[in-house]
């Protein structure tokens, strides 16, 4: 390295975090997202990697329900017309595809516990997913929350539909069912018909 290419990395550093702190002022201020608001899956096996988190486990109610659906009114429960066991196994191995470190796999609990970590920075953000029985067949809610920050600049919303992209096509479910299904849920969640 050069003397001469010393500021040019320090420009382009200033740079950088001059856009991700203008990005950080645009994005809604909630660093939990989860596709059940009433009640959503528990972390129970991750809460030990989370003993120095800056961010409390416990999700923050109304107040944080109140802006995930006003900014993210697509994230809903997936609905499956099969077996619990036969949706906690297409869960399992969406989120094996999603290159998550899997912490538990409990197929008797129907919860599945990892933790992603971004790129960029190495931010530590952790998951569950939750699969129970529901109306003849499964439902399975998701839950991601970033260990600090009081915004996660849309990642753990990202994750959560990206992770429900996975899930839809190996539970054979089609795109346009898709949709169907979470007009459906995002009415059921907001009170709405």
């Amino acid at each position: 390295m050069t003397a001469r290419s010393i500021p040019v990395i320090a420009v382009a550093v200033i740079v950088v975090l001059f856009a991700w702190a203008k990005l950080a002022r645009r994005m809604v201020p909630i660093h939990d997202i989860t596709t059940d608001m009433h009640d959503p899956p528990q972390f129970v096996v991750v809460l030990a990697l989370r003993a120095a988190a800056r961010n409390s486990a416990v999700y923050g109610g109304e107040n944080v329900a109140a802006i995930q659906r006003d900014a993210y009114p697509d994230i809903a429960p997936v609905d499956l017309a099969v077996s619990p066991a036969a949706a906690f196994a297409k869960a399992h191995a969406a989120a094996i595809a999603m290159g998550w470190a899997l912490v538990s796999a409990d197929s008797g609990a129907g919860r599945i516990e990892a933790t992603a970590t971004t790129r960029l920075f190495r931010f530590k953000d952790d998951i569950v997913v939750r699969v129970r029985s529901h109306a003849g067949g499964s439902r399975v809610d998701v839950r991601s929350a970033s260990r600090i920050g009081k915004s996660d600049l849309g990642k753990n919303a990202a994750r959560v539909r990206e992770f429900i992209e996975r899930l839809r096509p190996l539970a054979g479910v089609r795109s346009d069912e898709a949709r169907d299904t979470t007009k459906r849920s995002t009415s059921r969640q907001s009170g709405t018909s």
